[in-house]
């Protein structure tokens, strides 16, 4: 079999969080750049670039599964160049050689801005660039495409936290910021272009320090004309404490175009499983960061992290968590089971949790979870806000929205487009989503009566 040796399409598959949904675009763009055009699918594309996420244990084994797919033959003989790319690629580079061998390109998440390189350099053998270069790869990456009313925007990778669970600082390297007149550049562009939210994104978000803090930084886009609502995502507790944590709440009061939500991962509602994460702070310490953001901002919506079944967690410490999801009232959270990371502290530890437990306390954890989601969407029934309508419903004349809380709202707007920002009041909820009317204006309630 044989890879196109002058190719004409690309097709990008991502896996995992946010920011590999961004990394996925640029590395779109760098391949829309270099004269390639995207497909939905990778059955008609020429190359098919995976974008992998390690953080939890099955993300390896997904990307062979779709590798043993794509190196099937296709009718004329061919297949796809492969590309492996992203987190696996880093932390598994060597692996995916001896295991795939029909991946032509691996490259890290650090350096896929040399993705047309790479693709060239694979026509004549494998192409791997899984280094941590020092130049960082936003210099190098062209003007974005997007068209459309919400993006990303990184603005810090990097972890130096280590928890004892997790790769991140192993794949993606030492935190580090983009320069504020960088971001801000890019913004504007992203407005120019019909973008009115801006989500910014972080693996530690709230550790920027790109010559503004975080709390600066979003003062500083707030600035920019035609950009409605400001985002950000993902939080650690330990930067939330201190000056900095009371800089960020203070914007969650003071700039508008913030919207009030939160997410911040606590992980666990034990601090003895905390401390055994390496998480460097407590269920009591975090508990506080909240108390200290509701006190400020009563309508923030809250959401956040937890792992069940890290090792040596008892049912006490389970019911800790379960505990805190009840008090925090979350409203909405993302809930995994420990699974071991290779080269991480943790794979190593005594006490390793049964499957058959983990997978017990995973179900009632989602359960606690989705009785707090459906009562945080209820109490917000009877609200007047303006969503951002984002996508059409499943059923005819049917638009969906995000609210402020970045709930999906169900809405029926008779000529309304996306991206619009309208204004309309929740009347029912449901555990993923709320239904919402259109506020008639004042004049034309006037003319109907």
């Amino acid at each position: 079999m044989t890879s196109p040796a002058s190719p004409k399409t690309y097709h990008v598959k991502s896996f995992g969080c946010q920011m590999n949904v961004y990394d996925s675009e640029r590395m779109g763009d760098l391949l829309s750049a270099d004269g390639l055009t995207a497909v939905d699918t990778p059955e008609a594309a020429d190359v098919v670039v995976l974008n992998t996420c390690h953080i939890r244990e099955r993300a390896a084994e997904k990307l062979y599964s779709d590798i043993g797919r794509l190196r099937q033959p296709r009718a004329d003989g061919s297949r796809p160049t492969i590309v492996a790319a992203g987190c696996v690629a880093q932390a598994e580079g060597a692996e995916i050689g001896r295991r795939a061998p029909d991946v032509d390109v691996i490259v890290g998440p650090l350096a896929y801005h040399r993705l047309p390189e790479l693709l060239k350099l694979a026509r004549t053998g494998r192409a791997v660039d899984i280094d941590m270069p020092a130049v960082p790869k936003f210099d190098s990456l062209p003007q974005r495409r997007i068209a459309q009313a919400s993006a990303f925007l990184t603005v810090q990778e990097g972890c130096d936290k280590f928890c004892t669970f997790c790769v991140v600082p192993y794949t993606r390297g030492p935190e580090t910021s983009r320069p504020a007149a960088d971001l801000i550049a890019e913004a504007e562009a992203l407005v120019a272009r019909g973008v009115r939210e801006i989500t910014l994104l972080g693996q530690n978000v709230n550790a920027y320090n790109g010559g503004l803090t975080l709390a600066g930084l979003i003062r500083a886009l707030a600035q920019i004309d035609g950009l409605e609502r400001i985002r950000y995502t993902t939080s650690h507790p330990r930067d939330m404490q201190g000056t900095g944590g009371d800089d960020l709440i203070a914007a969650h009061v003071e700039v508008a175009k913030l919207m009030p939500y939160l997410h911040l991962p606590v992980q666990s509602g034990s601090s003895r499983i905390l401390k055994a994460m390496n998480r460097a702070h407590t269920r009591e310490s975090y508990l506080a960061t909240l108390a200290r953001l509701r006190a400020a901002r009563p309508d923030v919506a809250l959401s956040g992290d937890f792992i069940v079944g890290f090792p040596g967690e008892t049912e006490a410490d389970f019911q800790d968590t379960l505990s805190i999801v009840r008090e925090v009232q979350y409203a909405a959270a993302y809930c995994f089971k420990y699974s071991i990371r290779p080269g991480t502290p943790a794979a190593a530890m005594a006490d390793q949790v049964p499957e058959a437990v983990k997978d017990e306390r995973l179900a009632r954890l989602l359960a606690a979870v989705a009785e707090g989601s459906l009562a945080f969407n209820r109490s917000t029934i009877g609200r007047r806000c303006t969503i951002l309508l984002e996508r059409p419903g499943r059923k005819p004349g049917q638009l969906i929205g995000k609210t402020p809380w970045l709930q999906s709202a169900v809405v029926s707007i008779p000529g309304a487009a996306i991206g619009d920002l309208v204004e309309v009041d929740i009347v029912d909820a449901h555990p993923n989503s709320v239904e919402a009317v259109p506020v008639v204006p004042s004049s034309q309630e006037s003319a109907a009566a």
